[in-house]
């Protein structure tokens, strides 16, 4: 297949599809001689099974997925590689409006800050418990998610088992304000804008965010079937190249009024252009009345925000074998870590001399300051990229990472 093939992508009504919307609205797909036809799906789970049928030779994926499916944990598994991330951050963890009253009690912080209001969550987990109430309902949007790993991480790392002193439950993006304001559940975690429309419906108050659990981390990711990724390598090239120029319009701060109305449209998000600003200036309605400055919230294009970290891979890797949801061995780290293809990022960048990291790994959480890196000409700024408990995670010593989590 030559660089002009029809490409079928689909995509999430999610702020973080921006890099894919801006790559079509504003000519860079067009530019590199290609048509793409972006489809608006209404779940993960829908993505995951038309990109299997073939309906999709592309998507907008959560990060874990491609692993996931790399691995025979879902159904219709195929082989799939992830060759561009379309941004770092981008969620956050909201509860509702009655969850946290209660953490107010229990000495829950006016901000987002993750220790402080994760201790006053344990606390109410604690009290429920011993009154043998029900346990707290939180949804995340899909079992293989940047969202579940990043919530048990956070609930684990303040005292909260995951597994048994809360329950975790999958739903759609678009009905998690429905479901808080009904009851259905208590809290959960995901993308923006959906905690910011649950503020505004005064359903919910932001209790965290991803970017204050693990800053700089990764979310999304353009998944690939691997056969259409061997078999049209140009096409996929000349797509890169174009949400490469994407990121880089996404991330100019004077285009983000202009990015707000277009996301805001019915074809994408189909909300108001004034609700979708907070990811872009990390300023957030927290509710209440409460705002929060929340540094680099959502990254299009800075930091390294597209570059497929094979280290990414393995920590979502590492969060599998965690939770029970696959066994650990080397062959399995190896097919996790190669279903990201930093390869087929650097060939197809090379011919625009995009700025390029030495390395396809790094230590996550290591960076306590920005820090440039990187061998090509231009240059590249990594970090800070802490993790809120002050751990890090080093690829190259996996089985120590997972015995020290047991």
């Amino acid at each position: 297949m030559a660089a002009t093939a029809d490409i079928t992508l689909g995509f999430m009504p999610l702020f973080d599809s921006a890099v894919l919307i801006a790559a079509s609205e504003k000519g860079f797909i067009a530019d590199e001689g290609l048509s793409v036809q972006l489809v608006r799906e209404t779940s993960w789970a829908n993505i995951r099974d038309r990109i299997a049928v073939g309906h999709f030779q592309a998507a907008h994926m959560l990060a874990p997925m491609p692993i996931a499916s790399n691995l025979g944990l879902t159904p219709l598994s195929l082989d799939l590689v992830a060759p561009f991330a379309l941004g770092l951050g981008g969620n956050a963890v909201t509860v509702s409006r009655s969850l946290w009253d209660r953490m107010v009690k229990d000495d829950a912080g006016p901000g987002t800050d993750p220790s402080a209001n994760g201790a006053a969550l344990r606390r109410v987990v604690e009290h429920r418990r011993e009154a043998g109430e029900p346990p707290l309902r939180f949804a995340v949007v899909h079992p293989f998610s940047g969202h579940n790993y990043e919530l048990r991480y956070w609930l684990a790392g303040c005292g909260i088992d995951p597994e048994s002193h809360v329950e975790i439950v999958v739903v759609p993006p678009p009905l998690m304000a429905d479901a808080l304001s009904t009851g259905a559940i208590d809290g959960f975690c995901v993308g923006e804008p959906w905690n910011s429309v649950a503020v505004a419906r005064h359903a919910g108050r932001i209790a965290t965010t991803k970017a204050s659990i693990w800053r700089l981390s990764p979310e999304k990711v353009l998944g690939v079937s691997a056969r259409f990724a061997s078999e049209n390598r140009p096409a996929l090239d000349a797509l890169l190249r174009a949400l490469y120029r994407s990121s880089m319009w996404c991330g100019e701060g004077t285009n983000h009024e202009e990015l707000a109305a277009l996301m805001s449209t019915p074809a994408y998000l189909d909300l108001p252009r004034k609700a979708l600003m907070p990811i872009l200036t990390g300023r957030l309605m927290l509710g209440d009345g409460a705002t929060g400055d929340i540094p680099e919230f959502f990254v299009p294009h800075a930091k390294g925000a597209t570059f497929p970290w094979q280290s990414h891979a393995l920590w979502f890797y590492s969060q599998m074998v965690r939770w029970g949801h696959t066994p650990h061995s080397a062959a399995l780290a190896e097919r996790a870590r190669d279903t990201y293809r930093p390869d087929i990022y650097r060939q197809a960048l090379k011919p625009i001399a995009a700025p390029m990291p030495g390395a396809n790994m790094k230590v996550e959480g290591a960076l306590t300051v920005a820090a440039p890196v990187g061998a090509s000409e231009k240059g590249l700024v990594l970090g800070p990229d802490g993790f809120f408990d002050g751990r890090i995670f080093d690829p190259d010593r996996l089985d120590a990472y997972l015995a020290s989590q047991r």
